[in-house]
């Protein structure tokens, strides 16, 4: 689909989905009431925050130097602001060891990712491989690229930094650049402050920076002292933020790809965290660009060219080769496009395509722990075709939004079917995902000679807390022969420990699962049995790998196949304290839009929710409406039960396009709108948490009257 589509998300009207049925509930403590007079007065909303066909927040970028210094945040911005915080990992990003870049390049960007609430998308482009990379660049040609919000919260929530780019090209790029690199201080020092303001409002982790245009004498002198303030003051306001450079103009002035690191561009990389490489290098390339870095090796980042665009090394299916080379001299690798996979090969088997090219590489690429509690997952890519709550289908229709994404595993590709010595292989299955989104799929055989096969799915470097709560959530299917445990493993951090000697646990269910806090509930999943839950005390250890185990339940003669679908799995510390769930609160109705379509009494409104919760306690919002008739002017009691508008990962919701009974003359009706918080912990929160606003509209009244 080309930028600029206007297929979008499906406004409320017109979604196909079932009504959840609700037990009866207590008075919400925080209901709002709202009166409004319908108006069909025009208030067009920012065309740079809102699509003009839906009035959906969208993600935006910046054209010029002018808009760049004049961007000033408002209230409209806010849907664009990453609300997830950048998962501690071990480990650390500024460690020392290769990095991966994975620079996302897409048909000029800001495709159906620009959508913040998600759209409607059949067969989107998703990334997944988080915990094979470190850093994820968002890039396009526009000026000042600011990653769309879903990608941000996406990567973050798996622990990889976020940067935008600012790019400038050709004959209007070195205009620009002129305009403020050949002049005073204060002019570049402007520009690399809005940069930062940007960086920091939006949530993001710092800028490529890609200069391809020459520069004047005047110019390329500054453009050293930009970069290094640039870096200064990201430095100050996002500590840990990045400033990477790449190979493009060198300290002439002069525009000419070099291929490594060398005496014409240093300058560049000195004044940087890193160097990104154009991608046409040879071997001998990076062995001169080897004696440049001296001890900052791992700051080089060589470029892979996945669509093997010009004299390069491998691409496609071979990017294997390249990364080889790379991880023999110890650079860290940029690899540009990944997207070839779909864009190139098609949106048909494109999950399977993107499957098959990181398992060609995952081997190459050092992988990256969890560092913090609670852990929770349902192996979610941010799409598919359903949502479920309370062991009822919500929604039916396709959806895509990548602010849904949960963390994602590490993925096994050993073997195939009929090979000797068993296989297995762990994949994202949109297919018989009972969560409504997707599902983690485990399929192999126990080979005749083993009683069991494990499967590696998370790694962690933390401290043990002194009791572990866990769950499963999983189906086997047609595998009678197949029995499934968790399996922990753990590291003796006691002096008389031997060093790097692991202790394998494997915790038995427990009969009857642990109390949630209060006024929270487990999430249950239709026609499949509760999690099983485990409890486990530890001592003076660190977390290591979280597996699961497949083993048989007697020896035989043949192979044991098994196929395992994986819904859900959480970590969690169990004595943490179990306070109550928060209240959401100040739900409040702002920017109303009414529209009546000629000839009909149909009437649809818009309007933008936003309300108050504790930081961070929330993985998302879930958004129900409840509305109803009146008569003879007496409204009447709500008495159908709430429908579920969409999810929200901000404190703030836009709903579009809903239909809403119109207003007899001289009466008044009612719909309400209620906010449903969804723990980190995965718990789902008493209705009598949640926020309610009722919003009372009549007509206006006639001149007449």
């Amino acid at each position: 689909m080309e930028a600029g589509h206007k297929r979008g998300p499906e406004p409320e009207l017109r979604r196909n989905k079932r009504r959840r049925s609700f037990p009866p509930a207590t008075e919400s403590q925080g209901a709002t009431i709202l009166h409004k007079t319908v108006s069909y007065a025009p208030h067009p909303l920012p065309a740079r925050q809102f699509d003009r066909d839906t009035t959906q927040p969208i993600s935006f970028y910046l054209s010029s130097l002018e808009e760049l210094l004049g961007w000033k945040p408002t209230s409209d911005d806010d849907f664009n602001v990453a609300t997830t915080p950048l998962a501690e990992r071990q480990p650390p990003l500024h460690s020392k060891r290769p990095r991966t870049l994975v620079c996302h390049d897409m048909k000029n960007g800001y495709l159906e990712d620009r959508f913040i609430q998600g759209s409607a998308a059949r067969a989107p482009y998703v990334f997944y491989h988080w915990q094979y990379i470190d850093i994820f660049v968002y890039f396009s040609h526009h000026t000042v690229t600011i990653p769309p919000v879903t990608w941000t919260n996406a990567a973050h929530r798996n622990g990889v930094s976020v940067l935008g780019t600012f790019i400038t090209e050709w004959t209007d790029g070195g205009k620009l650049c002129e305009s403020f690199l050949a002049g005073e201080a204060h002019a570049y020092h402007a520009v690399a402050e809005q940069l930062v303001n940007i960086a920091r409002f939006y949530c993001f982790d710092g800028w490529l920076v890609n200069i391809e245009n020459t520069l004047s004498e005047a110019a390329v002198q500054n453009l050293p002292l930009f970069l290094h303030r640039l870096r200064e003051r990201l430095q100050q306001a996002l500590p840990g933020g990045l400033v990477i450079w790449y190979d493009s103009v060198l300290q002439s002035g002069e525009l000419q790809w070099q291929n490594e690191l060398n005496e014409k561009n240093r300058v560049f990389f000195d004044a940087c965290d890193g160097f990104f490489t154009n991608y046409n290098w040879q071997e001998e390339h990076l062995e001169r660009t080897r004696a440049q870095a001296g001890e900052r090796l791992a700051d080089v980042y060589v470029g892979i060219d996945v669509f093997a665009r010009g004299k390069v090394v491998g691409g496609g299916f071979e990017t294997d080769k390249p990364l080889r080379l790379i991880r023999k001299h110890g650079f860290s690798a940029a690899i540009f496009a990944p997207g070839w996979v779909y864009e190139y090969l098609g949106k048909e088997g494109f999950l399977q395509n993107e499957n098959k090219f990181w398992a060609l590489l995952s081997e190459l690429l050092p992988t990256h722990s969890i560092g913090a509690l609670p852990f929770s997952t349902c192996f979610c890519l941010g799409m598919g075709t359903g949502r479920f709550s309370a062991g009822q289908e919500e929604e039916v229709g396709p959806w895509y939004n990548l602010s849904g994404q949960d963390i994602q595993p590490l993925f096994t590709d050993r073997g195939a079917p009929g090979e000797t010595g068993g296989w297995l292989c762990t994949r994202c299955s949109l297919q018989d995902a009972w969560n409504g989104g997707s599902c983690l799929l485990i399929q192999g055989a126990i080979p005749p000679e083993a009683d069991q096969v494990a499967v590696r799915l998370f790694s962690f470097q933390l401290p043990a807390p002194p009791k572990l709560f866990l769950s499963l959530l999983y189906k086997l299917e047609a595998s009678p022969e197949v029995v499934v445990a968790l399996e922990l493993s753990t590291r003796d951090t006691s002096v008389s420990a031997l060093p790097g000697l692991a202790t394998r646990h494997q915790p038995q269910p427990l009969t009857t699962p642990p109390t949630p806090p209060l006024g929270a509930a487990p999430r249950l999943v239709p026609s499949l049995p509760p999690p099983r839950c485990y409890e486990l005390e530890l001592k003076n250890c660190i977390l290591q790998d979280l597996a699961l185990i497949l083993s048989c339940r007697q020896l035989g003669p043949h192979e044991r196949r098994f196929t395992c679908r994986l819904g859900e799995i959480r970590v969690l510390d169990a004595a943490s304290p179990r306070l109550s769930a928060p209240q959401v609160a100040s739900l409040q109705a702002s920017q109303l839009l009414w529209h009546k379509t000629l000839g009909t009494d149909q009437l649809s409104l818009s309007l933008t929710l936003r309300w108050s919760y504790p930081p961070h306690q929330a993985r998302c919002f879930r958004i129900y409406c409840q509305g109803a008739a009146s008569h003879g002017g007496r409204p009447l009691p709500l008495l159908q039960e709430p429908d579920l508008l969409g999810q929200a990962h901000a404190t703030l919701y836009r709903v579009g396009g809903l239909a809403v009974p119109a207003v007899p003359a001289g009466a008044s009706n009612q719909v309400a709108f209620f906010v449903e918080p969804i723990l980190n912990e995965g718990f789902t929160v008493d209705r009598s948490r949640w926020g309610r606003l009722e919003l009372v509209y009549s007509d206006p009244p006639s001149p007449s009257t």
